[in-house]
């Protein structure tokens, strides 16, 4: 009997090409699309933000012969995504809504129903690849880098449980991107060249800004410029009594206040911005591009410095918090005192960075080998062995 799979449909050509694949390995294939929004006033056209993607899933799956239906998940895609969404950032904290989707959406509600469908399998189209090995007599699923370095989405996958890979396929992990237009194209897809996404996760044209703006009242602020020659920057670094004292003394940020810059602009809420950000300021007369290094939502202050180098930007080591602590890889889980060498990525296409772990009481240490640039609290940090994502984790600040 032929396993069955339910494939997220979202109307790409990735999902799209990912069911072509199945069928052509002998998989009972049905196509879902999911529904996640239905507010239109926070669209980026005047087009609906779904509409289109999933006449073009039903496209696909008439042209595949599968069954297709859509699936209503905006309720628990409100409840999930959106609300932990703007709660962050009213907190200062800049989540990852794609990161968030895949383990509460997609891999937890979409999967549920798609195992009442009765399927053997969820699948979609990321950029990633699966691997199952039996360790202590038990199968292990690994998440593994995709073939296309430039399009490898490991990242966006970093938050799910062995539970979740048990059942997940990922058809196009080996192929890279122009070869599964390819296959699009040689199939007569009507995805085939139909540009990648770029709005909010599963939600179609809608952009994060615009969405912010229109959710979190505006409130004016004030924009101040810190010297990168600011005595802040050339402190000594004290002698510890603990390597874990030394460990928070790096991984904490510096406490800015109005007195250690200038005033050079406005703006409209501190929480519409994030660490690192460039555009949106509006200040002009500065001998280099201004960059956020630090927000503070409870005064409602925007920090920045002159320069990509900016010393106010860089930091080497980072804390995840006990309790947002993920290992995907259980097996591998550290005890406290216990340290591993690996690899590691503080946001989506950033290239792997030499770091090493520290479990403490405290919480889990990511330690870098070079400074990082623009380290945001809210955001998630993965740590990889080899090609194979092992586990991840919420940023905090101290």
């Amino acid at each position: 009997m032929k396993k069955r799979v339910v494939v997220g449909l979202s109307g790409g050509v990735d999902s799209s090409v990912a069911a072509q694949l199945l069928i052509e390995q002998g998989y009972e294939v049905i196509g879902l699309f999911m529904k996640n929004w239905h507010d239109d006033s926070v669209t980026i056209s005047d087009e609906c933000p779904w509409l289109e993607d999933s006449n073009d899933a039903l496209l696909v799956a008439e042209k595949l012969g599968i069954p297709f239906q859509t699936v209503d998940l905006s309720e628990e895609y409100k409840k999930r995504i959106v609300d932990y969404m703007f709660n962050e950032y009213e907190n200062g904290r800049t989540p990852n809504p794609d990161v968030l989707c895949n383990r509460e959406i997609k891999f937890d509600v979409f999967m549920k129903i798609a195992l009442d469908l009765g399927a053997d399998y969820v699948a979609t189209g990321h950029y990633c690849r699966k691997e199952e090995e039996i360790i202590n007599g038990k199968p292990v699923y690994k998440l593994l880098a995709g073939k296309d370095p430039h399009k490898d989405q490991s990242y966006f996958l970093c938050q799910l449980s062995q539970e979740q890979l048990a059942k997940a396929l990922f058809p196009i992990g080996d192929y890279l991107k122009p070869e599964v237009r390819e296959i699009a194209a040689k199939h007569d897809l009507v995805t085939a060249e139909k540009k990648d996404s770029q709005g909010l996760c599963f939600i179609g044209k809608v952009r994060l800004p615009e969405f912010l703006q229109q959710q979190l009242k505006p409130k004016k602020g004030i924009i101040y410029e810190i010297s990168k020659e600011h005595l802040v920057y050339a402190t000594e670094k004290p002698v510890f009594d603990s390597f874990t004292d030394e460990l928070i003394w790096e991984a904490t940020s510096v406490k800015y206040t109005p007195e250690m810059g200038k005033k050079v602009g406005e703006h409209n809420g501190a929480h519409y911005f994030t660490i690192g950000q460039r555009k949106g300021l509006n200040v002009g007369g500065t001998l280099e591009a201004l960059f956020i290094i630090d927000t503070n939502v409870t005064e409602n202050a925007i920090y920045t410095g002159q320069g990509q180098q900016h010393p106010g930007l860089f930091r080497k080591t980072l804390l995840v918090l006990p309790h947002e602590i993920h290992w995907l890889r259980e097996d591998l889980k550290l005890k406290n005192n216990e340290t591993m060498e690996v690899m590691a990525r503080i946001r989506y296409r950033q290239p792997l960075q030499k770091a090493t772990l520290h479990q403490t009481e405290k919480g889990l240490f990511v330690r870098f080998n070079e400074p990082q640039s623009a380290i945001t609290e809210g955001q998630f940090v993965s740590w990889h062995i080899g090609e194979e994502l092992i586990g991840s984790g919420v940023i905090s600040k101290i």
